[in-house]
């Protein structure tokens, strides 16, 4: 007797941005061992070789390609290598903590670039080039900060991800006539080295875990399990919806 799993990913071509490193390399990672044929996306071409050295089930003929999300003529390439996808995941994105009289113009473009207009440039054409196949579900990895969160320093960021997440709703909206699903996820921190490469000290995030009901951030596959899940036909019906997952830091 054959019993079906609604998790499975079998059959099912994924691509990651950011998968060098963190959260897209975690999800690259357990989508191959669900049986996801991947496609693995990053800037920095040593990294996401280490993470397809990483991937399961090589039999796939997983790949990888180096391609800069903020530059119009490599995403263009990308696309034109990318094959026919069920799933996209969007992970790439960048942070630099700044009070509000801190802010200025150039420091918004940077991170906006990459955090809202390189993602929901790379879904655009994704989709009007049709390479997103009908019941694809998309998942972009928005944050609690900007959403649901206000921390101090964290405006430009916040702003980026609350812009991608409203995004996202109106994708759900548009896509849905060709049954593709859009969703974001919202971690609170996680323990990648994103967060190493703020300003915090390791005193100020011991400091900041203690606020947390379970007295600890995240680890990468913490987040990655909920990607495999919107993935996977098991959420079938779930689209325009944000998965926090913060270990319940946003309780109030």
């Amino acid at each position: 007797m054959t019993i079906e799993n609604p998790f499975s990913l079998e059959g099912k071509t994924v691509l990651v941005t950011g998968a060098g490193s963190g959260i897209g390399r975690a999800t690259s990672i357990e989508c191959s061992k669900l049986g996801a044929s991947m496609v693995l996306v990053d800037i920095n071409q040593k990294t996401v070789k280490e993470t397809l050295d990483l991937l399961a089930n090589k039999e796939l003929q997983h790949q990888c390609l180096v391609c800069n999300l903020t530059n119009a003529e490599d995403v263009e390439s990308l696309c034109n290598k990318v094959p026919y996808l069920n799933g996209l995941v969007m992970c790439a994105g960048i942070n630099k903590n700044a009070p509000i009289p801190f802010c200025s113009r150039d420091k918004y473009d940077a991170i906006f670039d990459v955090n809202f207009f390189a993602t929901v440039e790379l879904l655009r054409l994704l989709y009007k080039k049709r390479l997103l196949q009908n019941n694809s579900s998309v998942v972009a990895i928005a944050s609690v900060g900007g959403v649901f969160k206000y921390t101090f320093g964290n405006a430009i960021y916040g702003a980026s991800k609350s812009a991608l997440n409203t995004t996202m709703k109106y994708a759900a909206r548009e896509f849905a006539s060709r049954k593709i699903r859009v969703n974001t996820i919202c971690p609170g921190m996680v323990e990648t080295p994103f967060i190493k490469s703020g300003t915090a000290t390791e005193e100020q995030h011991q400091k900041d875990m203690e606020s947390y009901p379970l007295k600890r951030y995240g680890f990468p596959n913490d987040i990655a399990y909920g990607v495999l899940y919107l993935l996977s036909d098991a959420a079938s019906w779930i689209t325009g919806q944000n998965l926090v997952i913060d270990g319940g830091s946003t309780i109030v």
